[in-house]
């Protein structure tokens, strides 16, 4: 993993000395609340309902464990024992005191981390496959890229006040785990027949109040332009994008409004200007953060371990473990381990100060000292042998994140919703626990097979509601909360928008009105069909004539 220079700890460094003296100034009432607005969003604090929020950033997703062992002493000395991770890769604390939080960040830069542009509208953290580099799938390791990217964006003085916030994602993989489609800019690295490596660029998309799948502008990106291809689209946006309402400042009601193919062609001629440039990348530069990704010194191991399988055979609660919880590696004898945060009871993404340290612990152990965030709020282990993953499954069953649940019903994405964010029209956190539940059967859940629930308390959809083969939005009825539900999204390759049913239900209604879409696909199913594209067949009318059916509903 990338590791700071002299200069990128000096950065970091002065930046937590100014935040210092700027909180010393706000709170001496030197600075006001509108001063000091703009100076705490730049250092990723929030003043959330009930108290502030810090969001550290988790740059594509990658810790140590000495870093995860910092967010485990801050969630410690800092809040109430415990973090959430987003669907950003990020972390979040939501009860730090203001006057701590300057203490906080310089905490964080004794491990190279910070909370630098994990708000305000400017490049926000850049997001990647929580498998990349160890991926069996992989095409090219997107990291290097990531760090590219994130090197280029932070502190870029172009793009610190851009019309609203932007989101890169980066993929390298066959399949797309890091949902490029929606996102402001989606890079896949593709390979050309030549082998060389270069990039699809897709813009526009993301989700909120207007949701859009992004589009592909340009098909074949050579490698070296990368840097100078996204200073043209910023560039375009920069010069184009609206700032009178920022319900219509993201880029893609931009690329709405002009057609993909007219931005696509404002881009061009931008990087007319810019190509081969000095933002154009050497084989040097490309080389220099590539060292940082290389491979570690894999042992030498057979393609399955005897005892591996033999525990699998003779324990099926370990091999349903093993079936959801662990992904296939590129290299022989190894494994990468998805520790599910989804523990039924417990709010998705969230993470004590005492399991992040055992998960340091864990990773020390088995995993080479690192550990990945996934933009489904879980942790993964990507460096695991195969003959420890009997020891590692027990471990994580002590600390509560073995739940074989990945990509299951109960494998929910939520955001905090109306328990912590001060932008939200009702609750997700007891929404995720009614529905998982309603549903704690591993038989069943295992039986029903791939299925995906997103939940947003709010249009800003921080919890990709849009995207969840079952999407939650909570909404706000005269007062009171109420739950719109959709269906048929998907992220990947082929990312879809899921589809309003109809009128919201009540909090209380959510569980059997899940219930009753799940028994519509078990009815409908044929052969393991999965439930998305049961949705895909029979369209949304046999799930919505059931559910009102039950007259659950508040029009």
């Amino acid at each position: 993993m990338y590791v700071y220079d002299d200069f990128d700890q000096k950065i970091v460094d002065q930046r937590v000395a100014q935040f210092r003296d700027q909180t010393r100034r706000y709170l001496a009432g030197e600075l006001t609340e509108d001063e000091f607005r703009p100076l705490r969003l730049q250092n990723g604090l929030y003043i959330q309902r009930y108290a502030p929020m810090l969001r550290v950033a988790v740059p594509y997703g990658e810790l140590n464990s000495k870093q995860v062992r910092m967010l485990a002493h801050i969630a410690r000395t800092y809040d109430r024992n415990y973090g959430h991770f987003t669907t950003r890769q990020n972390i979040q604390f939501n009860w730090p005191a203001l006057e701590n939080v300057p203490q906080i960040l310089a905490d964080l830069s004794t491990v190279q981390m910070h909370a630098i542009q994990t708000s305000g509208n400017c490049i926000r953290n850049t997001t990647s496959d929580q498998f990349a580099g160890v991926a069996h799938d992989e095409i090219v390791d997107p990291r290097p890229w990531c760090e590219i990217i994130r090197q280029w964006s932070t502190f870029h003085p172009e793009f610190a006040h851009l019309p609203r916030k932007f989101k890169i994602a980066v993929n390298g993989a066959v399949e797309d785990r890091a949902a490029i489609r929606v996102h402001d800019i989606g890079i896949s690295i593709v390979k050309n027949d030549a082998g060389e490596t270069g990039f699809a660029i897709y813009v526009g998309g993301g989700l909120g109040r207007t949701p859009i799948v992004g589009a592909l502008i340009k098909p074949w990106l050579e490698k070296h332009h990368l840097l100078s291809y996204l200073d043209a689209v910023l560039r375009v946006y920069n010069r184009y994008g609206r700032r009178d309402n920022k319900y219509k400042a993201r880029i893609k009601i931009l690329v709405k409004a002009m057609t993909p193919e007219a931005f696509g062609a404002k881009v061009e001629q931008e990087w007319v200007h810019l190509k081969d440039g000095p933002t154009t990348l050497t084989d040097a530069e490309i080389a220099r953060v590539s060292k940082f990704f290389v491979d570690p010194a894999y042992e030498t191991l057979p393609g399955d371990d005897a005892a591996y399988l033999a525990a699998k055979a003779s324990n099926p609660a370990f091999a349903r473990w093993v079936q959801r919880n662990v992904f296939g590696h590129k290299q022989p004898g190894y494994a990468a381990v998805t520790l599910s945060l989804k523990k039924t009871g417990i709010a998705p993404g969230d993470a004590t100060d005492a399991q992040l340290d055992a998960v340091a612990d864990l990773s020390d152990q088995y995993s080479l000292g690192e550990v990945r965030v996934s933009h489904e709020q879980n942790l993964i282990l990507p460096y695991v042998k195969q003959a420890d993953l009997f020891a590692v499954w027990e471990k994580a069953k002590e600390i509560g994140f073995a739940t074989p649940n990945i990509g299951l019903l109960t494998d929910i994405v939520c955001c905090p919703g109306g328990d912590f964010c001060s932008l939200a029209n009702a609750k997700s956190i007891p929404i995720a626990e009614g529905i998982q539940r309603k549903f704690d059967d591993l038989d069943y859940l295992f039986d029903l097979g791939e299925l995906d629930i997103n939940i947003s308390g709010c249009m800003n959809s921080c919890g990709h509601h849009h995207v969840g083969h079952i999407g939650i939005l909570g909404v706000d009825k005269n007062g009171s909360e109420w739950y719109q539900i959709s269906l048929g999204g998907r992220q990947g390759k082929h990312a879809a928008l899921a589809k309003v049913i109809g009128p919201s239900f009540a909090q209380e209604a959510i569980p059997d009105v899940i219930e009753q879409i799940i028994n519509v696909y078990v009815e409908s199913r044929e052969d393991s069909e999965h439930f998305v594209d049961v949705v895909d067949r029979l369209g949304i009318a046999p799930f919505k004539q059931r559910v009102y059916a039950k007259e659950l509903a508040h029009d």
